[in-house]
């Protein structure tokens, strides 16, 4: 029997909203916003309880705080308490970047600027440091990238966990967060004198499918005329080592990076100008690959045609689950679309929300 409600939660610059639509997906009713007036980075629906969703709160006056519905999104509450550095330790969270599910509902893995990841096992009631990569010997030499040093990718696979640093790179631990390895064989820099440094690298986003573990694509900060093709990389290797796939794509310089639900293979991005961080030519399309990067088509059928110069940011793309799965992404101007069969035809649902930071969706 076929789910018949999806959800999504869209984070913006003036708070958290929730939109839901019957599996049809023609029509979207919209609620919030929660948090209103506080800037939402990172959310998450719990797939297997849909019901459940976390979202942060961060605000450089009252602090960091997360928030947790449990009816789908028609109420939220803070939890006991949100991440936070020991006082020793001398850091203060400015933000939170990624909130990623463990092994059960009531595990949770977080993602904070300055880069750290923090562990709860109660639903988000109280947070542990993970040290292996929080007190990582590379932790003084990070920098931040254009929005901060943010930990904004987790990827977990049993024991085995990937992150992704800005800019730091591509971290992996095999002992379930005890301890983890710089794994940046192949993803270049173009901002320091030695293309392919062991870390260090501005990561944008890192993707995976659950069927193919040993797979995984990244969005990296590309974009550099004299190191072409950085940008947009794979690795079947669980991370150990990556290669370019960045060939035929009008930019290698983007944000999120959103794998298809059925198929390992079927790859897509945003690229954007370089410089400007907007659509190359004022052209938006998604491009898709079918083939794990080998090449790449354009999906802009019902996208605007000329003069649209938006951002779309790390987590502002995802992707259902349904049989025919649709894409959402979410821009800098507050408009959200909705592209179904795949992303073969698009129409917004929303054209005047704040600026959106994240999208997540789940199918209930």
């Amino acid at each position: 029997m076929m789910p018949d409600r999806v959800r999504l939660c869209i984070g913006t610059k003036k708070g958290l909203f929730v939109a839901e639509s019957t599996s049809n997906r023609e029509r979207f009713s919209l609620s919030g916003p929660f948090g209103a007036g506080v800037s939402v980075y990172s959310a998450l629906i719990d797939r297997d309880q849909p019901k459940q969703i976390y979202a942060s709160s961060c605000n450089a006056f009252f602090g960091m705080k997360l928030l947790r519905s449990d009816d789908g999104g028609k109420s939220f509450k803070e939890t006991q308490s949100a991440p936070a550095f020991p006082e020793a330790d001398g850091r203060a969270i400015a933000n939170i970047w990624s909130i990623e599910r463990g092994q059960d509902s009531r595990e949770l893995w977080c993602g904070v600027e300055p880069a750290a990841l923090f562990h709860s096992e109660d639903a988000g009631e109280s947070w542990e440091l993970v040290s292996g990569i929080s007190n990582h010997e590379h932790t003084p030499h990070w920098q931040p990238g254009n929005g901060g040093l943010c930990l904004h990718t987790i990827l977990t696979d049993g024991d085995r966990i990937h992150v992704g640093i800005s800019t730091g790179g591509h971290y992996v631990s095999e002992d379930g967060g005890k301890a983890f390895t710089a794994s940046n064989r192949g993803v270049g820099a173009g901002f320091v004198p030695d293309p392919y440094p062991e870390f260090g690298q501005c990561v944008h986003k890192i993707a995976g499918h659950p069927d193919v573990p040993g797979r995984l694509y990244m969005q990296n900060h590309g974009g550099w005329e004299d190191r072409p093709g950085i940008g947009v990389l794979r690795s079947d290797d669980h991370g150990q080592t990556w290669h370019s796939i960045a060939d035929g794509l009008p930019s290698d310089f983007g944000f999120p990076i959103v794998v298809h639900p059925h198929d390992a293979d079927t790859v897509y991005v945003v690229p954007l100008e370089p410089m400007t961080r907007t659509c190359p030519g004022g052209k938006p399309a998604v491009w898709r690959s079918q083939n794990g990067g080998a090449s790449w088509n354009p999906l802009r059928t019902g996208l605007p045609e000329k003069d649209s110069y938006f951002t779309v940011l790390r987590d502002a793309m995802c992707v259902d689950d349904l049989p025919s799965p649709a894409l959402y992404f979410g821009t800098t101007t507050g408009k959200l679309y909705v592209g179904r069969d795949a992303g073969e035809s698009w129409n917004c649902v929303f054209d005047a929300l704040p600026p959106i930071n994240v999208v997540k969706v789940a199918v209930a």
